[in-house]
């Protein structure tokens, strides 16, 4: 099939190539900083391409906003985050490798939402009392580590658990978006063998599409970058924790 058999084969309407596009320039925004739309992503691709299909045409685009995003934020990775996070993650990633085709889709993404809407409240509650003690224990960042993991291969909804992670860690705006960049574009990089070799996601098509889609993502990233650069970090932990909780709510009732 040529270039544009391939494009034509997926019988796309006006309306979603629209929807898709937006999709994907969001994708750019989440990776240029403005964290929390991940779950509207999600929900867009879900829709036009269903539930699982979208994952893998999701994860190449999600590659490469990474890169645009280490190469622009990579002095700011704090890397003994990533390393505390890491292996947990990839635990999680190989558990979600083996559950992903017979968990119940609908239970996943309840008790994801109560997750994350629990763990906000807990975070507005340690905002407000102005706290300045940060969890270190163990326990906490191998459970975000390991919920981490398990959500982005399911699902592609990492983002919340790792926002709430990164705000507990009251990392300032550049840190907390470099090594989020760091961390993702080394798990999505795992991630990658299982869509092509075990869910078969991933794969000719998918990534021809993916290529007419680049633009977007490029658009979108240089538009957050400027935007990120007007908002303080006060403001930015503000943000973030708003955004999260309505991607929890989203979830809780998609």
């Amino acid at each position: 099939m040529t270039y544009l058999e391939i494009l034509q084969s997926y019988n796309l309407t006006a309306l979603q190539w629209v929807a898709i596009c937006f999709a994907v320039f969001l994708l750019g925004l989440s990776k240029s900083g403005i964290k929390g739309i991940g779950i509207i992503i999600v929900v867009i691709l879900a829709f036009v391409f269903g539930e699982k299909a979208s994952t893998g045409v999701l994860l190449p685009m999600l590659i490469v906003a990474d890169i645009f995003a280490v190469i622009y934020y990579n002095r700011h990775a704090q890397w003994r985050y990533i390393k505390k996070l890491m292996p947990w993650m990839i635990v999680g990633v190989l558990v979600g490798v083996w559950l992903g085709n017979s968990i119940s889709e609908v239970l996943f993404k309840r008790i994801m939402a109560a997750i994350i809407i629990v763990s906000v409240f807990i975070m507005f509650y340690t905002e407000n009392r102005k706290s300045n003690e940060i969890p270190n224990n163990k326990l906490f960042s191998s459970s975000v580590g390991f919920l981490a993991g398990f959500t982005t291969m399911v699902g592609n909804l990492a983002g919340p658990i790792s926002n709430i992670y990164f705000l507990a860690m009251r990392l300032p705006k550049n840190e907390f978006i470099g090594t989020a960049a760091w961390l993702f574009f080394i798990i999505n990089v795992f991630k990658l063998p299982f869509h092509l070799f075990v869910w078969k996601t991933v794969s000719k098509e998918t990534l021809v599409l993916n290529t007419i889609l680049i633009p977007s993502i490029i658009i979108g990233f240089f538009t957050g970058v400027a935007i990120v650069k007007l908002i303080s970090n006060i403001n930015y932990r503000r943000f973030i924790l708003i955004v999260t909780a309505l991607g929890g709510v989203v979830m809780l009732f998609r």
